[in-house]
């Protein structure tokens, strides 16, 4: 299996045994697909700059007094090669892919572009996983049935999750259509929590953690985070998660429930600013060091 170097690989790790695939337990890997963006271009440059970010993260993480990656190794993956592929064929390559380091009995992280990709990681998971919830945070629902007439547009990638019976929750959510609103009232499968309902106090997070399944898939859009946490995305919406709210928020997740897996996407890099894929970066290694602390990774 080819994994990538110090220079390249998440963290930039020097001790070829807590990088290499066959003795790591966690790996990274990439899907730089880009096809449907609506607004603003340049998802797909999202993961390698998430990569490059990583490497200004420290590898102590303070609030669990533990190394994460000394405990289990982190592999990085090279990036899946879209050209030419798009669409239903683009979900089936991330599927294909995803898969393999699922039957090798891998954590897999997935770093993507726009967020259509997380409907061929889920898919993958549905397979080694029979029951799980899906933990969306998010500005958007993302429940259209399509946009622009395309089905697997990321404005539809969790109306994909729904057709596969998956339970959905939903967090920070601020910008949807009717018929998105209308899905979430008559459908036992989704339970959203908006924006304007979280910024009180947290009880909402006991109260979405109770939803959940044993199992959680974690899917986080970048805007789904306040724009002065996470300023470079897609598709920007005011309001949102704050860094701290959010991290309480996926330490009682990773506490309480078993996460399988997770992916970070729609970061749209900005020449001159590194705030928001350094924020990811440094997210999805709290992530890993929450899960890591509470002992399941499996």
């Amino acid at each position: 299996m080819i994994f990538l170097s110090t220079e390249e690989n998440f963290l930039g790790i020097a001790e070829p045994e807590l990088f290499a695939y066959d003795s790591s337990k966690i790996v990274i890997q990439s899907a730089p697909y880009e096809h449907t963006s609506s607004y603003l271009q340049g998802s797909k440059l999202g993961p390698e700059e998430m990569l490059k970010a990583s490497h200004f993260v420290e590898f102590y993480d303070e609030e669990t007094d533990h190394e994460a990656y000394s405990k289990y190794g982190i592999a990085t993956l090279p990036a899946m090669n879209f050209d030419g592929i798009v669409n239903a064929d683009a979900i089936a390559l991330i599927e294909k892919e995803t898969l393999v380091h699922l039957n090798n009995n891998k954590f897999v992280v997935s770093f993507g572009s726009e967020h259509s990709v997380t409907y061929g990681f889920v898919k993958a998971f549905q397979q080694k996983f029979s029951l799980f919830s899906v933990l969306q945070i998010d500005a958007h629902s993302d429940l259209r049935e399509a946009y622009h007439d395309n089905p697997y547009s990321h404005a539809s990638v969790m109306a994909r999750v729904h057709d596969m019976g998956l339970p959905i929750c939903q967090v920070g959510i601020r910008a949807q259509c009717k018929e998105e609103s209308d899905l979430i009232k008559s459908s036992p499968l989704i339970n959203t929590w908006y924006a304007h309902q979280i910024q009180e106090n947290d009880a909402w997070m006991d109260a979405c953690i109770d939803k959940l399944e044993d199992k959680v898939y974690v899917t986080i859009d970048a805007d789904g985070f306040d724009p002065s946490v996470m300023p470079a995305v897609g598709t920007a919406e005011p309001g949102g998660l704050m860094w701290h709210q959010g991290l309480r928020f996926l330490r009682k997740v990773a506490e309480k429930k078993q996460i399988i897996g997770f992916d970070l996407v729609e970061i749209a890099p900005k020449e001159g600013e590194i705030l928001t894929q350094f924020n990811l970066a440094k997210l999805c290694y709290k992530l890993i060091s929450y899960i890591s602390y509470y002992n399941k990774i499996s």
